[in-house]
């Protein structure tokens, strides 16, 4: 249960059970509180992100890496807090470095892909837990980086998160027939002289920070939802890749915003919160496609 939720709900008087009408007008009041504030715009720029780059993960396939690229960036927070450095700088180098070799192992060994991102899933993850182990006393914002603070985002973070997603977005702009290109034809787009690998690449390095940006909001563990959930469901009601990027971006603001809600209305883990309504929307529109197919 985060401190700053209790700290807003218990200004109720004690044994005051308040009514549901006090309830939603204290949610709105909450936005009083410059860390709501903050945690409303992070959760709004992260979702413009992770749409944008999610949309591109899901349509290449690059699910299952993204999730190797998420737990191996565990490895870094660790290396970060053994040699003192900041955790975001150190998860965000793991994750490129990441990246790159799950790249190179993709394009040149594809049939034993998946065992490789496994293996790197998993050494990330130990080289993550032992320098934790190695590093003296107790860091308290460890946990931050597995299971997300959004609620603690300092302005720094939201500031960076910004610059990137409109670097992302540029960069979409300016390349968005080259990436359908690659998308969908892969052949194609050698024949037409467009650079695949280097696409691909730049998009791997692209995930790998997005994710180091996430993890601030739902954390490590649980950031591959919010990059694959949105554009997924966004896949079945769109009929281009600009579209599919438009609807991801609108979902993810939408499971944040109720994430967040839910979270301080129940008085419960925000990143969770909001997995859970992005998963909650996953099944609805999964079942829903069900019963259109009869």
């Amino acid at each position: 249960m985060n401190a700053r939720w209790i700290s807003l709900h218990t200004a109720y008087p004690t044994g005051y059970s308040p009514s549901i009408k006090e309830k939603q007008t204290r949610m709105w009041s909450a936005l009083q509180f410059e860390f709501m504030r903050n945690a409303v715009l992070s959760g709004v720029i992260i979702s413009i992100l992770c749409g944008i780059i999610g949309t591109l993960v899901v349509v290449n396939r690059l699910v299952f890496m993204t999730g190797g690229i998420a737990h191996a960036a565990y490895g870094g927070v660790g290396l970060a807090i053994y040699t003192g450095m900041s955790p975001f700088l150190g998860a965000s180098i793991f994750s490129v470095v990441t990246s790159l070799v799950m790249g190179v192992v993709t394009l040149r060994d594809k049939d034993r892909a998946d065992t490789v991102i496994g293996v790197l899933w998993a050494v990330g993850m130990a080289t993550g837990i032992i320098f934790v182990d190695l590093s003296r006393g107790y860091n308290v914002d460890l946990m931050s980086y597995l299971f997300g603070s959004i609620l603690s985002v300092p302005k720094m973070e939201i500031l960076i998160s910004a610059l990137f997603t409109a670097l992302v977005i540029a960069g979409v702009y300016f390349s968005y027939k080259e990436l359908i290109a690659v998308s969908y034809d892969e052949e194609f787009s050698y024949v037409m002289g467009i650079p695949v690998r280097l696409l691909y690449f730049l998009i791997l390095i692209f995930t790998g920070l997005s994710v180091v940006i996430a993890m601030r909001m739902v954390g490590l563990i649980l950031v591959i939802a919010l990059i694959s959930i949105p554009p997924y469901i966004a896949e079945n009601y769109t009929h281009s890749l600009a579209q599919m990027m438009v609807l991801s971006c609108l979902l993810g603001i939408f499971f944040t915003i109720s994430g967040l809600w839910i979270s301080y209305y129940f008085n419960i883990s925000p990143g969770a919160s909001i997995i859970l309504m992005s998963g909650s929307g996953f099944f609805i529109s999964y079942f829903l496609r069900i019963f259109e197919k009869r």
